[in-house]
């Protein structure tokens, strides 16, 4: 059923039943004329639908049917007239009844079966083109996230070189070196120092630290213990913290390294890890 032949599908019913007036009785007309194959073969489909339901409906009731019909319409002559109008009426009606709806669901399976296919088809093209956006999206989406991951690990990074940078140019930096205690005598650290800007400490060969502990910096000025920050380190015992200034010290004697609770603590308690020499 092509685009262009559907308006004369919808008439073909209309023709067989000799319901089509005006303009529409006209274009079938002519559009017959043109000796449409199609509309030809659904004229005789029709028509052989139309003569079983006649048939169907012609065959003559049972004689027991019949008689009590009769009977409860009188017998007398006139009764029995109208008894057999009455009966021509009634197999009128319900051969007429039977000839619409045999037509009507021949003319609705006709005009819309494939129509509902094809609608039913697009909605599966649809369905599966969907989900494959939606897979599309989730996956552009997880690499965005990574994207953002990478972006900012890599921004903390440049930032943390510039900070490093800055305290390598100021003449007031030092550089001091921790060496490692008894529990990890091979242990090692550094720390760039600037008593007014701060400074980074890097760690080396420290064991990862047990659940619920941590590493805690400390900076010793006076003979006095300030915690300067909390870290901890991978599993190859690599470590690093950036260590903010200290208020009112201009100057650190030791720095020194210990396992402490994980929330710290404000003076060691625990196993020191590493120190540095006096100042």
């Amino acid at each position: 059923m092509s685009a262009a032949h559907e308006p004369f599908d919808e008439l073909v019913a209309g023709h067989v039943l000799d319901a089509l007036e005006g303009e529409d009785a006209r274009r079938f007309a002519a559009h017959r004329a043109g000796g449409c194959a199609e509309c030809g073969r659904a004229i005789g489909e029709y028509h052989e639908a139309l003569a079983r339901a006649a048939a169907a409906f012609r065959e003559a009731p049972p004689a027991r049917v019949r008689h009590a019909l009769l009977q409860r319409v009188g017998e007398a002559p006139a009764r029995r007239s109208r008894a057999g109008l009455a009966l021509g009426w009634v197999a009128s009606v319900a051969l007429a009844a039977g000839i619409a709806a045999v037509v009507s669901a021949s003319w609705v399976r006709a005009r819309y079966e494939a129509r509902l296919d094809q609608l039913a088809s697009e909605a599966a093209g649809l369905r599966a083109a969907l989900a494959e956006q939606v897979h599309a999206v989730s996956d552009l989406r997880r690499q965005l996230d990574e994207q953002e991951k990478t972006l900012t690990l890599v921004r903390a990074q440049a930032a943390a070189q510039e900070r490093t940078l800055a305290l390598l140019g100021d003449p007031e930096t030092r550089l001091v070196s921790l060496a490692g205690l008894e529990p990890r005598p091979q242990a090692q650290g550094r720390i760039i120092w600037n008593a007014r800007a701060g400074g980074l400490l890097v760690a080396a060969d420290l064991p990862p630290p047990p659940a619920g502990k941590v590493y805690e910096l400390w900076a010793i000025a006076g003979g006095k213990p300030l915690p300067a920050g909390l870290f901890t380190v991978d599993a190859e015992g690599k470590g690093s913290l950036a260590v903010a200034p200290l208020a009112g010290v201009a100057t650190v004697d030791v720095f020194a390294v210990t396992l402490e609770p994980a929330e710290g603590v404000q003076s060691p308690t625990g196993a020191m890890y590493l120190a540095s020499k006096q100042a």
